[in-house]
């Protein structure tokens, strides 16, 4: 259940019961200022502004909005013991009619892609939405009555995300413009977008329910060559059967269950809808691919990236074992790969990281040894693997675990006392 401030003067929150706040800056700035002070104060919470990093306290609410008023904008759940927040709903009928497109254009300005948007009913902009954060991965629920969104090459230079956008149209459709491709879609497909490239989109509901559900991962995270996605920007994809129908089924329970989960749900969960959104584009390659002359080296490369994927825990997986399980040379598997700019030796030690890196954020794994965690995906070398992770992430594996081992020690201490 959604809970609000407290009206008891002077309460004190428990741990538990700790909320997050949405703040909108307004030209009555120093307004604000003293609300959040006021809030940070009456509640003893700590606490940093959106996007600051390197906070001298661990943050247990990462961002405060309030509106020029001071009224709460959002409703909070609440935390986890280290104060991570999964699920934040939100609603622009908690402000005058006058006020809520303007409202929207902030928030959605902050939790996803900042773009430009018009809609038919800025006088009263119904709407609302509900952000699932599953850490680099988000999930949000939509409802709104009718948008059009603007993202210029201006935009993209000014401030470039790197993330893709997947929209699964639940009710109405649209139609979408970027890459050079204009498309129509309806209830009931996928359309993926691209931060980096500029876009024109029109959003339209003829209800009052959920409009579509947007996932937004960054592109390094998908294990899929950019090049290779780039194929299916603006091509509404089938959400009622095969690969693409699973993952629409999968992202509405996400989206009935999202208040269910707990943090040390969120690394399966971020990897499983990775791999679902991966498999269903795979497959809508593949059907592409059936008509092309290139049908064969295509499809061959989907099926190795698959192949390299479930066996990134086999000590064996070399490049040429990769060869001779699909029957071709080494030097023509190196050619396929060099078509996206690597090597086959780098993409396995690239997704062999990337496993490590999801076991270092599991709170289930904090008592795991680093040195197991790399033997189990491949690195038995704990020095060589130490070089690696810092290259690819810039930070030993050690500093990159260290916030979620001493949230560890802190709770047990606690749960001591």
């Amino acid at each position: 259940m959604a809970r609000t401030l407290p009206p008891a003067a002077g309460a004190t929150m428990p741990r538990s019961d700790i909320i997050r706040v949405i703040a909108v800056p307004g030209p009555c700035g120093s307004r604000t200022s003293r609300r959040i002070t006021w809030l940070v104060r009456r509640f003893g919470l700590s606490w940093r502004w959106p996007g600051l990093r390197g906070s001298v306290q661990r943050p247990i609410i990462d961002s405060l909005y309030v509106t020029r008023a001071g009224h709460a904008l959002t409703d909070a759940y609440p935390t986890g013991p280290g104060g991570e927040m999964l699920v934040t709903e939100f609603s622009t009928e908690t402000v005058a009619p006058p006020e809520r497109f303007a409202l929207w254009e902030e928030f959605s300005g902050r939790s996803h892609v900042r773009d430009l948007l018009r809609s038919e009913n800025q006088n009263d902009f119904r709407a609302r939405m509900r952000i699932l954060h599953l850490g680099d991965l988000q999930v949000s629920a939509l409802a709104m009555p009718h948008l059009h969104v603007v993202r210029t090459s201006r935009s993209v230079r000014q401030f470039d995300p790197e993330v893709y956008q997947v929209n699964c149209a639940v009710s109405g459709g649209g139609r979408v413009t970027t890459v050079g491709r204009d498309a129509e879609f309806h209830a009931g497909q996928t359309v993926l977008a691209d931060s980096s490239h500029p876009m024109k989109a029109t959003l339209h509901s003829p209800s009052h329910g959920w409009t579509s559900f947007v996932i937004q991962l960054p592109r390094a995270l998908l294990p899929l060559p950019e090049k290779t996605v780039r194929r299916l920007i603006s091509v509404p994809m089938p959400g009622g059967q095969g690969m693409g129908g699973v993952f629409h089924r999968w992202v509405a329970d996400l989206h009935r269950r999202a208040h269910e989960f707990t943090p040390a749900d969120v690394p399966t969960l971020a990897s499983v809808t990775t791999d679902l959104l991966a498999s269903m584009l795979s497959r809508c390659l593949d059907a592409e691919d059936a008509l092309s002359p290139e049908a064969h080296r295509r499809a061959l490369g989907v099926r190795i990236r698959g192949f390299v994927e479930q066996h990134l825990d086999d000590p064996g997986l070399t490049p040429q074992a990769v060869a001779d399980a699909h029957h071709i040379s080494l030097r023509h598997l190196q050619q396929l790969l060099a078509d996206d700019g690597t090597s086959p030796a780098a993409w396995i030690r690239r997704r062999r990281l990337e496993r490590c890196r999801r076991d270092l954020a599991d709170p289930r794994l904090v008592m795991r040894p680093i040195q197991d965690i790399a033997a189990r995906w491949g690195f038995t070398d704990s020095a060589h693997f130490s070089r690696l992770f810092r290259a690819a992430y810039g930070m030993p594996p050690s500093d990159y675990r260290r916030p979620l081992l001493d949230r560890s020690v802190q709770e047990s201490t606690t749960t001591v006392r």
